[in-house]
Order: structure tokens, then C-alpha cells, then sequence
């Protein structure tokens, strides 16, 4: 009975042992892999170090934002790198002085327009011009063999246009017109302007009394 017990005994040690050999054997198939998977895992931490690609797409994202930003600073800035300057406003006539004086021929008037504002003004295209006297008015039409110029007048500055009429040479009295109302192209205020001119009578003369745009004038 005793040898029986005995065998019994070890029979039961040698299963314990067996079985704590089994699970010793699964830790380390479980370790081995932990293993395996870290060392697979550290190209990729590798690739993601300075001159990787990782690092690559990281600084290519952040150079992106640079970018945009980079390009929103330079969309005001002229190409010389300077500020662009903002276009000036349409010339008023209260901003303006006017004169004439005497043109290149005769039958020629150049009006003259002088920025007295304190800002920068443009002005683009013919002026409207009224011829007065005791006789009536006549508008002068537009020289078409002339293009308008965009003319930015800065304090101070000014610019002209060509008034042509065909000078009196009948020997008579003639039409004679004693002032001129001057609008600024783009203007609904004139300005009166003394002024002499003396055509010979009849319709085909005042028919012929022209204006150049603003800016054209010699």
C-alpha cells in the first residue's frame, strides 16, 4: 500500500513539473513576439528622424503654412517691394484752378487745371467745354483724333487740354464769345473761365470748335 501512495506521489510531481514547463514555454513564445513587434517597430521610428521621410513630410507641412502666409504679406506689396499706392480719387472742380494761355497756332488754347487739393486726383477722358457770349453758346465737340490719357495730378501738379476753334479771317465782326465753362471730365460742376475767341459767322465755323482730352494738350 505504501509503494502504491509513493507512486501516486511522484505521478502528481512530475505532472506539476510538466505543466509549469508548458507555461514557461507560452511567456517566452509571449516575450519573444513583444520582441519581435518592438524590433519591427524601430525603422519606423528610425524613418522619422532627420533626413527620414517622416522628417520630410513634417517640415513639408509646416513649410505649406509658411507659404500661404508668405504669399497673403506679398499681395500688397508692389513689385519693386515697395507699398502699392492707392489710385487717386477723380479730380473735383473745387479742387482745381483753371487758366488759359496760348497754344502752339493759332485758333489754339491750352486750358490749363491745377491740382490745389491735398490729395493726389485723377482724371480720364475730354472735358466738357461751354463757349459764351452775347451771341449764345456753343459746346465744343470732341477731337476723336485724340486718346485720353489717365493723368494723376499730385498736389500741386497740373496737366492741360487743347481748345481749337477756326480763327475769324472774313474781315468781319465775326462770333464772339467772351467766357468758357469748364467741366472736369467725370464732373457734374463747371467752372467759368474768361476767355476770347472770335470765329467767323455762320454754323460751319462753330461746328468746328473742338476739345482734346485731358492730359493731350502740348
Amino acid at each position: 500500500m505504501r509503494l502504491r501512495k509513493t507512486s501516486v506521489a511522484v505521478a502528481v510531481v512530475v505532472a506539476a513539473l510538466s505543466l509549469t514547463a508548458c507555461e514557461g514555454d507560452g511567456s517566452s513564445d509571449d516575450a519573444g513576439a513583444a520582441a519581435s513587434a518592438s524590433t519591427s517597430a524601430e525603422p519606423s521610428a528610425g524613418s522619422g528622424s532627420p533626413g527620414g521621410d517622416g522628417a520630410t513630410d513634417s517640415t513639408e507641412g509646416s513649410g505649406d503654412g509658411d507659404g500661404q502666409a508668405s504669399a497673403s504679406a506679398t499681395a500688397s506689396v508692389s513689385p519693386s517691394g515697395s507699398p502699392a499706392a492707392p489710385p487717386g480719387d477723380g479730380c473735383r472742380t473745387a479742387d482745381l484752378s483753371f487758366s488759359s494761355s496760348g497754344g502752339m497756332a493759332e485758333g489754339e488754347f491750352l486750358i490749363n487745371l491745377r491740382n490745389e487739393g491735398s490729395a493726389s486726383c485723377s482724371m480720364h477722358g475730354f472735358p466738357g467745354l461751354d463757349l459764351k457770349g452775347k451771341d449764345g453758346t456753343v459746346s465744343a465737340a470732341r477731337n476723336s483724333g485724340r486718346s485720353a490719357p489717365t493723368v494723376t495730378l499730385a498736389p500741386g501738379e497740373a496737366t492741360n487740354f487743347s481748345l481749337y476753334f477756326p480763327p475769324n479771317s472774313s474781315g468781319g465782326s465775326g462770333v464772339t464769345f467772351t467766357s468758357a465753362l469748364v467741366t472736369p471730365p467725370n464732373e457734374t460742376h463747371s467752372h467759368k473761365l474768361s476767355l476770347s475767341v472770335n470765329v467767323a459767322a455762320g454754323a460751319g465755323s462753330t461746328s468746328r470748335i473742338t476739345v482734346t482730352p485731358v492730359g493731350s494738350g502740348k
